[in-house]
């Protein structure tokens, strides 16, 4: 039986004030996917700061073009749309920005213990409960737009054995599986958005603030990550290989010691090895 858990867009605005995002909340019954949808905004000149949550989607995305399991009001799927003043090099910090303010929200909300599997999936133990997708768009070198992606199971109490025909690489869960009691959409997605406002603000920051800030992100992941030291991983994507994790530099890369030497990996995923990507 699912979970009927209604979202409050005025609620939910007037709990944004003081944020970027108050205000700029647009709520859908049904979309093929947020993340597609904001990203066709981008030239339309919305302002940053504007957020699309829906109840299902019907076409949403993983990274790699995995396809999101988005069940009728049993899940958060959220996309933001945000304008930094920021260089193509800098996008590399903003799926970790991301990654930290989702933890630290639903910590908060659930109490639990996420993990997080670099360079964005939220797993709690060895199962998956949510990930992130950010996606940019950038005219002459210039960023015009980012999209963050967020998705995460709440109310599932099952799930299907497989999407699109393809097994789950990772054994899903939700957060009212792993509490044992009902997650609220709207407590959720308030804390994630008032997270990421905390996260966001190194861009205003004044400029030696901002580089101290962006520094001690890679300690600041490894802080809560059990992937990123030590783990036995098969990386999947654009640099194959498999090895021992051995942290993240200064970039937030990830750092693979392999039998042929250390490879530092700017793109694509891990999973536990010998398990299927």
């Amino acid at each position: 039986m699912q979970t009927t858990d209604h979202l409050d867009p005025e609620a939910i605005n007037s709990d944004l004030a003081g944020t970027p995002f108050q205000g700029k909340l647009h709520h859908f019954a049904t979309i093929d996917s947020t993340n597609t949808h904001a990203l066709a905004q981008i030239k339309q000149a919305v302002p940053h700061g504007s957020c699309y949550v829906a109840d299902e989607q019907t076409a949403g995305r993983g990274r790699s073009d995995h396809q999101w399991h988005s069940a009728i009001s049993q899940g958060l799927y959220l996309s933001i749309l945000l304008r930094p003043e920021i260089t193509g090099p800098e996008l590399v910090w903003i799926p970790l920005l991301a990654g930290l303010a989702a933890h630290h929200a639903i910590q908060q909300v659930t109490s639990l213990t996420v993990d997080l599997r670099w360079p964005n999936d939220l797993l709690i133990g060895p199962r998956k409960t949510g990930g992130i997708l950010v996606e940019a768009q950038t005219d002459n070198g210039i960023v015009s737009g980012v999209v963050i992606g967020i998705g995460i199971n709440l109310h599932q109490q099952t799930f299907p054995s497989n999407v699109a025909g393809q097994p789950f690489a990772t054994e899903p869960t939700s957060l009212d599986l792993e509490t044992g009691r009902i997650t609220s959409r709207q407590q959720l997605l308030i804390a994630i958005l008032r997270c990421l406002n905390t996260e966001l603000s190194v861009w205003s920051a004044q400029p030696q603030d901002r580089m101290k800030a962006l520094s001690s992100i890679p300690a600041r992941i490894e802080a809560i990550s059990t992937w990123v030291n030590g783990r036995s991983v098969d990386v999947h994507g654009p640099q194959p290989c498999s090895g021992i994790t051995a942290g993240l530099d200064p970039q937030g890369f990830l750092k693979v010691r392999t039998t042929t030497g250390l490879v530092t990996i700017t793109t694509g995923g891990i999973r536990a090895a010998g398990k299927s990507s």
